[in-house]
């Protein structure tokens, strides 16, 4: 995707505001992962849209041949993975100046690096904390603009939801049609202690299924993926309290590492997922 089709927006590299937003998303990384997790086990696709923006630089050699050319730049990652240490995506953004990285170029960085994340499903955008500071300081005409080279409605400024409504049981925060013009409402923020205490809905109805498929097939707890991942490591990582408890009630190894040498506990710890850590101790 070229700048033309996804504008960069630059701010200053000493933005305290840019700094919080950046941290916000970071601390609630969780969530995007947890929805990448399960849009992999999804038979059709339910996301829209799935990405992370990250921090990028060049080595200081190359930054020395480069003095006009930006320090930092911050772009976009599709096809993201995340191994409980490091983030990988594809970057779909042109650099400006940076001379090693170039749209297309998959790139590894650990998750410190990391400053906003944003998914879109069924038609609502979740995260994009700097996205939102950087409308918030946009006029409506030019926010507009922002959302339409976007293709997605970002809804109202200072809003920034962490999974759809309908996931905590509340309603959508705006309809969606030509008659939306007449009927829309205010959005109310989420509630992110309910969001934090609520199951995703596909952990949730895949504990039966899950649990008689372990029952007739045992050696599936054994089986890892491409990344060295068994079921548990995956659950564990994804947040999954049901998804976990069904392993561990299977006679899955609870401090089996994975192939990163990361136990199903240090997953689900590196992005504090507190019930599974519970539970996960008390195998």
């Amino acid at each position: 995707m070229s700048d033309s089709e996804n504008p960069v927006f630059l701010s200053p590299g000493d933005d305290p505001e840019m700094a919080a937003a950046g941290k916000r998303a970071r601390q609630s990384f969780k969530y995007f992962w947890r929805e990448m997790a399960w849009e992999r086990r999804r038979i059709i696709p339910g996301l829209e849209m799935a990405g992370v923006k990250v921090s990028l630089f060049d080595p200081p050699d190359v930054r020395a041949a480069n003095p006009g050319g930006l320090e930092v730049e911050h772009m976009w990652l599709l096809e993201v993975d995340f191994d409980g240490r490091h983030v990988e995506g594809t970057l779909i953004n042109t650099p400006h100046s940076l001379k090693t990285y170039q749209e297309g170029q998959r790139v590894k960085i650990p998750g410190k690096q990391l400053c906003d994340w944003m998914y879109v499903c069924t038609g609502e955008v979740c995260g994009g904390f700097t996205v939102d500071l950087m409308r918030s300081r946009m006029g409506a005409s030019e926010r507009k603009q922002h959302d339409r080279a976007w293709g997605h409605d970002f809804g109202d400024v200072g809003i920034v939801q962490l999974v759809p409504p309908s996931y905590i049981g509340d309603d959508q925060a705006k309809k969606k049609g030509w008659l939306s013009r007449f009927s829309k409402r205010p959005q109310g923020k989420q509630d992110f202690a309910k969001v934090a205490a609520t199951e995703h809905p596909m952990s949730v109805n895949m504990r039966e299924s899950f649990q008689e498929t372990l029952q007739e097939n045992p050696e599936l707890l054994e089986q890892t993926d491409d990344s060295g991942f068994t079921f548990l490591h995956q659950l564990a990582l994804a947040g999954s309290l049901d998804g976990v408890d069904v392993c561990l009630i299977n006679g899955a190894n609870a401090e089996q590492p994975a192939a990163n040498g990361m136990t199903p506990f240090d997953l689900a710890k590196c992005l504090a997922w507190k019930r599974v850590m519970a539970r996960l101790q008390k195998a």
